[in-house]
């Protein structure tokens, strides 16, 4: 085999890229576009994409090794696949967390990271505000497998402590919550759990890695649905878990390589791609929703605006020392319930309505009648969600432009 540069040999004859190696003491932005990158033989600048769905082997020992988990080579696409494994390598190293599992989407990472260690007779604690998927699992889905579970008021700490009992397994919150962008304190929570011997599991979707770190503040395990920020440009599903690398090996890897919910090489070389400019794309999103949520508050029939970083958040000081800005979401409530609410959407000219978030191009839904409308009309109510309630997903538009737009919607007729 010929000598490339910056290639040296893994001892198997085949040459890796010394960048492959995990830099900790990097910089952000450094990990977002070096992290876990694996040039072939080839040396090609952007990462490789490995379609292939198999492996071959040079002989039948090594095929035999690598079976029986000695040998570290790859085996079958369900099983990784170089693609996949830069993308893990790359998050991981920006939550600073020891591995990652890549799935399919955001949801089979949810039901993946809490299946993986649960079982009959355990117990489970929710904070009540949860995305309608993630509520339907804790709440329907896994009490069908004998595992008992509980919602709390998650900003409530007593709460927490009262609910987590011998047998509480883990614990599952989203923080901020969606879409009601409650934020919990995510390091009092964690103590309490592990006082009880329960792991702490985070869907961080909402504030991205780039604003808040739940792993330095005390979380076992955290869930990102790649196909918000990470992608962030509405192009493909894809789904993550960060964790140690014992969770990995003992929890994930026996559960989900052979329940099979495998990312495609596609899917996750986009989200690689993506993380390149995760941080340039969330804080300017960022900026330009801090803004819009201010102007918001001052329009006519607008009865409340939720904005974690706004002054008038009822948690504004765990949410500035918790997150480094307030994120890309802003809630807000207008009066006269879904009429007012659907009469809006259809003036918006700019704003699109969709269920995504996280997207280059802002967003807005109505939370009732689409990703909250299976949680039912009591649930909704128990965690603030109302008729007149809107989602809005601030994109990278000019921010004056969003204004406006949401500004004559809102404004005509009122």
């Amino acid at each position: 085999m010929p000598d490339y540069p910056g290639l040296k040999d893994n001892g198997e004859g085949r040459q890796m890229n010394a960048e492959s190696k995990i830099v900790p003491e990097w910089g952000e932005a450094t990990k977002l576009v070096r992290g876990g990158l694996n040039r072939s033989p080839h040396g090609e600048t952007s990462e490789a994409l490995y379609l292939n769905s198999g492996f071959v082997y040079p002989d039948a020992e090594t095929a035999a090794a690598r079976f029986a988990g000695d040998d570290d080579g790859y085996v079958y696409a369900r099983y990784g696949n170089p693609t996949v494994t830069m993308f893990e390598e790359r998050l991981a190293l920006l939550d600073g967390a020891e591995a990652c599992y890549a799935t399919a989407s955001g949801m089979s990472a949810v039901y993946g990271a809490l299946t993986a260690q649960l079982k009959a007779g355990d117990h489970i604690v929710a904070s009540r505000a949860l995305f309608g998927s993630c509520h339907q699992i804790v709440m329907n889905i896994l009490p069908r497998f004998g595992i008992t579970s509980e919602l709390v008021d998650g900003a409530d700490l007593d709460a927490w402590r009262k609910a987590i009992r011998p047998g509480t397994v883990c614990v599952f919150l989203e923080t901020p919550s969606n879409p009601t962008l409650e934020v919990l304190d995510l390091a009092a929570v964690s103590e309490i759990a592990h006082a009880a011997g329960a792991k702490v599991v985070v869907d961080n979707v909402f504030a991205t890695s780039i604003l808040q770190k739940p792993f330095e503040l005390g979380a076992d395990v955290v869930i990102y649905s790649g196909t918000k920020h990470i992608d962030g440009q509405g192009r493909c599903l894809g789904g993550a878990i960060v964790s140690s690398k014992q969770f990995k090996e003992d929890n994930l890897k026996p559960l989900l390589r052979h329940m099979g919910p495998s990312i495609s090489p596609f899917n996750a070389w986009v989200l690689l791609k993506g993380l390149e400019t995760l941080g340039l794309r969330v804080r300017a999103q960022s900026h330009a929703a801090h803004q819009i949520a201010d102007r918001l508050q001052s329009l006519p029939g607008v009865t409340s605006v939720l904005y974690p970083h706004l002054d008038s958040h009822p948690q504004v000081e765990l949410c500035r020392r918790q997150m480094s800005l307030g994120g890309t979401m802003v809630t807000f409530t207008v009066d006269g319930g879904r009429k007012r609410a659907f009469d809006i959407l259809r003036r918006l000219q700019l704003v699109d309505i969709s269920n995504n978030l996280g997207d280059a191009k802002s967003l807005i839904t109505h939370p009732a009648s689409t990703t909250h409308r299976a949680i039912g009309e009591e649930a909704r109510e128990r965690v603030g969600i109302g008729e007149g309630m809107l989602r809005l997903s601030v994109g990278l538009e000019e921010p004056n432009d969003l204004i406006a737009d949401l500004t004559q919607a809102i404004s005509s007729g009122v």
